[in-house]
């Protein structure tokens, strides 16, 4: 039986090390680096790409307004909000992947954008419009926090009878 003072060491073995077949050497480390710096240069491209994905956003929204959510129109949609949902952290812009993210989750099947309203739809994508334009880059922001709880409140609400 051990002792109250007495400990045991147990190692764990580093799982990510050998996935990546052992210690990273310095050429690849050199490399990370290399495509770090790479990065940074492309950062300065990221407003003008967030701003031409939200304007195909704008773009499918203006052509919903008019035709509805449950046709073509709708999946397009739900297509830029999914697009969205997964460029807006690598654009530096976590908010607009939250709040994509909120708007794919309300249109993702046919059978929700067949009920789905048409104002909470237009409501995330003037969000994610005001939160480029105001370069509000995440939730830090009160009212850009408070505006997206809410989007994402409606749309679970919406969302609620097609849950798993």
């Amino acid at each position: 039986m051990a002792k109250p003072n007495d400990a045991e060491v147990i190692s764990v073995p580093n799982l990510l090390q050998a996935k990546v077949g052992g210690p990273i050497s310095q050429a690849d480390m050199h490399m990370i680096e290399k495509a770090e710096e790479a990065l940074k240069d492309l950062r300065a491209d990221f407003g003008q790409w967030l701003e031409e994905e939200v304007g195909k956003l704008e773009a499918a929204a203006k052509v919903v307004k008019t035709a509805g959510l449950a046709g073509p129109e709708g999946e397009e949609l739900f297509v830029r909000a999914h697009d969205l949902r997964g460029l807006g952290s690598t654009y530096e812009f976590p908010i607009v992947t939250r709040l994509a993210g909120s708007l794919t989750k309300m249109i993702d099947m046919q059978e929700k954008r067949d009920k789905a309203p048409l104002a909470l739809a237009l409501a995330h994508v003037g969000a994610i419009r005001a939160a480029l334009s105001q370069n509000i880059r995440n939730d830090e922001d009160a009212v850009a926090s408070e505006l997206a709880g809410e989007l994402e409140r409606q749309s679970a609400a919406f969302a609620e009878p097609w849950k798993d």
